[in-house]
C-alpha cells in the first residue's frame, strides 16, 4: 500500500440525530464513458426502525463504526457529502468522518475508485485519473436519479471530500486540471515525493491522449464546496486553473513532518494558488497523513506489517498524536466550513 493511500450546525440545518446512522451498500452500474462503481451510503435513520446497530467497517485492525444497516431513512431532506479515499484505500477509510457527518444532518456516500483502491491497484486503470473525478459526478448522477435518495438529498448544498489523491479528486472536482507536463519537471526538482513515486509507477501522463485528458476540465457545478485532507499531487496542477476556482476551499493539512508529503509542498502550494476569498487552510499540529484514516487496535501495526511490510505506517501519528483526537479537531473544522458556506434552499 502506498503511502498516498492515500453543533452548531446541526441545530441550524437540521436536528441532531440521537439514533445511530443509517447504513447501505451501494452499487453504481456503469454508463458508459463512466465506469461501474462500489461503495456504501451513511445517512439519518428514522426513528422507527427497529434493527438495532452494528459495527461497519470494523476488523481485526481497524476501529469500526456503529451504524444500522438498511435502516429506514428519516423523512427529511439532507446536504450530500461524497467522501473520496487516498490511492490504495477503500471507502472504510473515512468512516469515522462519515458518522460523525450523519450525526450533524448530513447524507454521505463513499465509493472505491477502480484501479486506486486497496486489493485493486492497477496501474491500466489507475494511470486514468481524470477517470476518478467522473467517479464523483457518476454518483451525484446516480444518487440524483435514484429511486429512493432522490427525495432525501438537499441538491443545493453537495460538498466533496477527500484524503490524499482523494483531496486532489476534489480539488479537480472544484475546477482544478492536470499539467502533467508540469507535474514532471517538479518531480525532476522533488523526486521523493509521493506523488512522484505514483506519476512514475503508474505512468501517468505518458502519452498524449493521457496529458490532453488530464488538462480537461472536469468541474461539476453542482459541488458547491470542497475538502482536502493533506492531499497530494497539488504540484501538477496548473496555476491559472487553481487561481480559476469560485467555490469554497477548505485545505487540512497534516503538521507533522513528512518528507514524502511535505505540507509546504502540498497544501500550502495549494493555498497559495487559489483565491484568496474561496480559501481557507489549517494545519493540525500532531497529524500524520495517516491520521485520517480509521483508529487501528492495539496490535494493528503487527498485522498490517506482517500482511505488507511497511504498512504498519498507516497507524503511526505524530509526535504525542492521539489519532481520535486528531478526528475530532478534523470534524469540527470541516462542520465549522460547512456552516459557513451553507446554501440557501
Amino acid at each position: 500500500m502506498s503511502v498516498l493511500i492515500l453543533g452548531l450546525f446541526a441545530i441550524q440545518f437540521s436536528p441532531a440525530h440521537a439514533r445511530e446512522p443509517g447504513f447501505q451498500k451501494l452499487d453504481i452500474p456503469a454508463n458508459a464513458p463512466l465506469r461501474a462503481l462500489a461503495g456504501v451510503i451513511w445517512y439519518p435513520a428514522d426513528n422507527a426502525t427497529p434493527q438495532p446497530a452494528t459495527l461497519i467497517a470494523d476488523n481485526a485492525a481497524f476501529v469500526g463504526q456503529r451504524a444500522i444497516i438498511d435502516a429506514i431513512p428519516d423523512k427529511t431532506r439532507h446536504p450530500l457529502v461524497i467522501l473520496s479515499h487516498g490511492f490504495g484505500g477503500n471507502w472504510r477509510n473515512q468512516a469515522w468522518l462519515a458518522t460523525a457527518l450523519v450525526r450533524a444532518g448530513y447524507i454521505v456516500a463513499a465509493i472505491n475508485h477502480p484501479g486506486t483502491t486497496s486489493r485493486d491497484l492497477e496501474p491500466g486503470k489507475g494511470a486514468l485519473l481524470w477517470q476518478r473525478v467522473r467517479d464523483i459526478s457518476h454518483v451525484i448522477s446516480a444518487l440524483e436519479d435514484h429511486a429512493l435518495w432522490s427525495g432525501h438529498i438537499d441538491r443545493e448544498n453537495i460538498t466533496v471530500i477527500g484524503h490524499s489523491l482523494g483531496g486532489w479528486t476534489a480539488l479537480e472536482v472544484a475546477g482544478a486540471r492536470m499539467d502533467a507536463d508540469k507535474m514532471a519537471r517538479d518531480c525532476q526538482t522533488h523526486p521523493d515525493l509521493a506523488a512522484c513515486d505514483v506519476v512514475r509507477d503508474f505512468a501517468i501522463g505518458k502519452t498524449e491522449t493521457d496529458r490532453i485528458k488530464l488538462a480537461q476540465d472536469l468541474r461539476d457545478t453542482r459541488v458547491k464546496r470542497v475538502v482536502s485532507l493533506d492531499l497530494g499531487l497539488a504540484r501538477g496542477f496548473s496555476d491559472r486553473s487553481l487561481a480559476d476556482i469560485k467555490i469554497p476551499v477548505l485545505i487540512i493539512a497534516a503538521g507533522s513532518p513528512n518528507p514524502k508529503i511535505p505540507a509546504e509542498l502540498e497544501s500550502q502550494y495549494l493555498f497559495d494558488h487559489l483565491p484568496a476569498k474561496f480559501r481557507q487552510i489549517s494545519v493540525i499540529k500532531n497529524a500524520a497523513h495517516f491520521s485520517f484514516l480509521q483508529s487501528c487496535k492495539p496490535n494493528a501495526i503487527a498485522l498490517l506489517e506482517e500482511d505488507t511490510p511497511g504498512d504498519g505506517i498507516i497507524c503511526l501519528d505524530g509526535i504525542n498524536g492521539d489519532r481520535e483526537a486528531l478526528h475530532r479537531a478534523a470534524i469540527k473544522q470541516i462542520l465549522a466550513f460547512l456552516a459557513q458556506h451553507q446554501t440557501a434552499s
